[in-house]
């Protein structure tokens, strides 16, 4: 008996299971599904590995020889780490089993050997569960499976890999109707609605099971010697490097958390180059690097032989490591799901305390470190909401179904409908699907290429190309990483001098015409033509300078919400932290007032440069994007005139060369959400951000090919494209499912649209504060720098935020 086998070997251990775990296994073994919610380091692995053990023995499947569990994990590096731990346990209970991983890191010869005979365990990730599904013999080879686990869901729910999960439940539970899926989360604040959407394969109603245990969380915030009162952003925490390096020294073992790859370089260079008694037994780990490296590091923090480690998200999952003692991030981590993430990491082991250290990278980053205090006390965790119906993805599930032995299109509808995203979709919308991999729809009938899917004399739709089954096979998957785009001064025939590279994200924002700082020179936008950029010199010192910072992290609600609490007064005078930041408040409450959440603070200043207007609705910088824009569009139509923005978490900041009356502010039609889409598509270049989400969805609906291996395709050729697609379906086929989806993304996802429909119904409600300054109050001051930093170079900005900090500490203390 599998039973009393575990009950054994957890005596071995000197364990005693807990209540969340023997729930787990009595649900598993009567064939419920669900979803096991704990923290970190609580056990959750046990809970659903050895549940599945007791589902397979209770159908009398634990005999070796075929798939019986599949786990799906996020990460190919918490696959092999996953697939370690399995394959430990299962050597004492099911020596007679193999436990394997498939991943893009596996070797060919392991593939060879599984495409022969799969182990009776496999860990895989969602793109590795598609290419198994676009096997001719899929159906004889996942049938057996009695199990299937989704590891560290919440990361999975709310992006396409998610609705790929779905999609693949949705087809194991068609081939074998007693299956048995439980997910597995730690941080996530709609457990409801997580539920249903990992469990609507399924007939019955899906069983959640929390383990009730709190996980302590010791945080602290590290504080500098003197706090800014006048702060800007851009220091990455370097002056706190001093302080870091001596807690790694205090601490047997460290996460040093950061949020981009390339801060995470910059912090590992900067430590070593601080402390050379560092150099051996400091690691780095970023998504970036080799797979030998990052598991070289994992290893590392193992065995202890790594003191400390610099990472980014790449060690935010569960990948099984000793304990770390402490844990350390870098500036804000913006959310409250992802601070308490990353916190589990330290003391990762049931009892144990994580130990949490905040450093910010500037004065306004303490407020962030004492209202996510309060936030992770609250529980006050940000939900996740899958997508609704992403056609791309569902292109490409047809065609990888197609592949996996056919289908018929009645019998799949009926199939992809048991996947929470596309519960809802009509039969309209299906037709379309199956129209565009059949043909390619209107605008691509005529070319062979798009007929990938056809029916069969017996009416099975497969693919019959040999070579469009490989190609597609090649391109499952739905990520899609950004690119960087060529800035080069435009002359005719092109090979004009090259000034460098910026994010798509910041051109793709620009209009031609737009004029902006770049590599010290103003120009002006001629054309954008495949992935460069062409300007020319332009001299019109009142150019539109967009700062659009759309690869950031934007601030949660959540955690905004818990600052704007702070601010209004719902605080302990006695913390460290709160301490350091009150004489930065004390001179915003002089010079100003605090933001609020009972009203909207604007501040307006007059300069040299023209009319500044601050507002501060603290609802993160993506809907502060659209908010500026929507805002400076408005205003504009009334009157002509050019606004230059800046935007951050906190607030935006609009400057306009020509007066701006104070009484256009106060118009409430101005935050009117009835026009909010339509203003808000007409104030952007709303055909170039759309063109640029549909290169990814193009890539992922495979309209785009990027190559073969050693043969790999160009961004700018992928661009060239997709951007042929997309000009041909908006003039020929301008319903085109994918087409509206470019524009429903952007939407959704680079303005958030929802969140600032929410915040315009907010400032609708409160009264507006207008206060009229004499000088840049500290909250505005951040917004400027932002700006300026868009013309000037590193040390120009330096030495003017200098002067300027020393003109406001002149004015505070005169």
């Amino acid at each position: 008996m599998i039973e009393s086998a575990i009950h054994r070997w957890f005596e071995r251990q000197g364990w005693q299971p807990f209540a969340f775990q023997a729930r787990v296994w009595r649900a598993m073994q009567e064939g419920r599904w669900g979803l096991l919610h704990a923290s970190t380091g609580s056990g959750k692995t046990l809970a659903t590995w050895l549940g599945g053990l007791l589902a397979c023995e209770r159908r009398d499947e634990l005999k070796a020889g075929s798939l019986k569990i599949l786990w799906v994990t996020p990460m190919r590096a918490l696959a092999a780490d996953t697939t370690a731990t399995l394959a430990a346990t299962a050597k004492e209970l099911m020596p007679d089993w193999r436990v394997e991983m498939r991943t893009a890191d596996t070797s060919a010869a392991v593939r060879a050997r599984q495409g022969k005979n799969l182990p009776e365990v496999l860990v895989t990730t969602p793109e590795s569960l598609s290419l198994l599904l676009a096997n001719t013999d899929a159906q004889v080879r996942l049938r057996s499976v009695q199990v299937v686990i989704v590891d560290e869901w919440h990361e999975l729910l709310a992006n396409k890999r998610g609705v790929q999960v779905q999609l693949a439940m949705a087809r194991l539970a068609h081939w074998q109707p007693n299956l048995v899926c439980w997910g597995m989360s730690a941080t996530l604040g709609n457990l409801d609605e997580a539920l249903k959407t990992l469990t609507w394969a399924s007939d019955q109603t899906g069983l959640l099971i929390s383990d009730e245990t709190p996980k302590q969380i010791a945080i602290d915030v590290v504080l500098p010697p003197k706090v800014e009162r006048f702060a800007w952003a851009g220091h990455m925490g370097l002056s706190l490097i001093d302080d870091v390096a001596k807690r790694l020294w205090q601490a047997s073992s460290t996460l040093v958390f950061v949020n981009t790859r390339a801060q995470a370089e910059r912090w590992y260079q900067a430590l070593l180059e601080h402390d050379v008694n560092l150099a051996g037994v400091l690691g780095l780990h970023h998504g970036s690097l080799d797979p030998a490296v990052r598991q070289w590091v994992e290893a590392g923090l193992k065995t202890g032989s790594l003191r400390a480690v610099v990472c980014t998200s790449s060690l935010d999952l569960g990948v099984d490591f000793l304990p770390v003692e402490q844990v350390l991030q870098i500036g804000s981590a913006k959310g409250v799901a992802r601070l308490m993430q990353r916190a589990g990491r330290a003391g990762h082991a049931p009892g144990r305390i994580a130990k949490l250290g905040l450093v910010p990278t500037h004065s306004l980053e303490i407020l962030e470190a004492v209202a996510a205090q309060d936030a992770v006390a609250q529980k006050a965790i940000e939900a996740r909401h899958s997508l609704t119906a992403p056609m791309d993805v569902l292109v490409q599930h047809l065609v990888t179904i197609a592949l996996g032995g056919g289908f018929t299109p009645h019998a799949l509808y009926t199939e992809v409908r048991k996947a929470y995203a596309y519960r809802n979709l009509d039969a309209s919308a299906w037709q379309w699907a199956l129209d565009f991999v059949a043909g390619g729809g209107k605008a691509l009938a005529a070319y062979p290429d798009y007929r990938r899917v056809q029916p069969d004399t017996q009416g099975i739709w497969r693919v019959a190309d040999r070579q469009l089954g490989r190609r597609h096979r090649m391109s499952i998957g739905t990520i899609v990483s950004d690119a960087m785009m060529q800035v080069r001064f435009w002359r005719k025939g092109g090979g004009g001098s090259r000034l460098g590279q910026v994010e798509e994200s910041f051109i793709a924002r620009l209009k031609v015409g737009d004029t902006f700082y770049f590599a010290g020179r103003l120009v002006e936008l001629v054309r954008v033509r495949e992935m460069t950029a062409y300007v020319k010199r332009a001299s019109d010192k009142r150019a539109v300078v967009p700062r659009w910072l759309g690869g950031n992290m934007p601030l949660s609600s959540e955690l905004a919400d818990s600052m704007l609490a702070r601010l209004d007064g719902a605080h302990n005078d006695c913390e460290p932290a709160w301490l350091a930041i009150k004489p930065l408040l004390a001179i915003q409450e002089r010079w100003s007032a605090l933001p609020s959440k009972n009203y909207l603070l604007v501040e307006q200043w007059q300069s040299r440069e023209g009319s500044h207007l601050f507002f501060y609705p603290f609802a993160g910088r993506h809907v502060h994007l659209g908010l500026a824009t929507l805002l400076a569009w408005r205003l504009s139509q009334r009157t002509p005139r050019t606004f230059t923005m800046a935007v951050n978490d906190y607030g935006f900041e609009l400057l306009c060369v020509q007066p701006l009356d104070i009484n256009e502010v106060m118009d409430r039609q101005l935050f009117d959400k009835q026009t909010l889409t339509a203003d808000i598509l007409a104030s952007l270049n709303a055909s170039e951000l759309s063109q640029r989400r549909f290169r990814e969805i193009a890539r992922v609906a495979g309209l785009v090919f990027q190559g073969y291996p050693g043969a790999k395709k160009t961004a700018k050729q992928i661009q060239a494209s997709s951007g042929l697609f997309f000009e041909v379906f908006r003039q020929h086929d301008p319903e085109n499912q994918l087409l509206r989806q470019a524009y429903d993304e952007v939407l959704s996802h680079e303005l958030e649209h929802n969140r600032l429909a929410q915040t315009l119904n907010q400032i609708q409600a409160m009264p507006l504060n207008i206060k009229v300054l004499a000088r840049p109050a500290p909250f505005a001051f951040p917004l400027i720098v932002d700006r300026l930093r868009e013309r000037l170079s590193s040390e120009q900005l330096s030495d003017r935020v200098a002067r300027l900090v020393r003109d406001l500490e002149k004015a505070v203390d005169a």
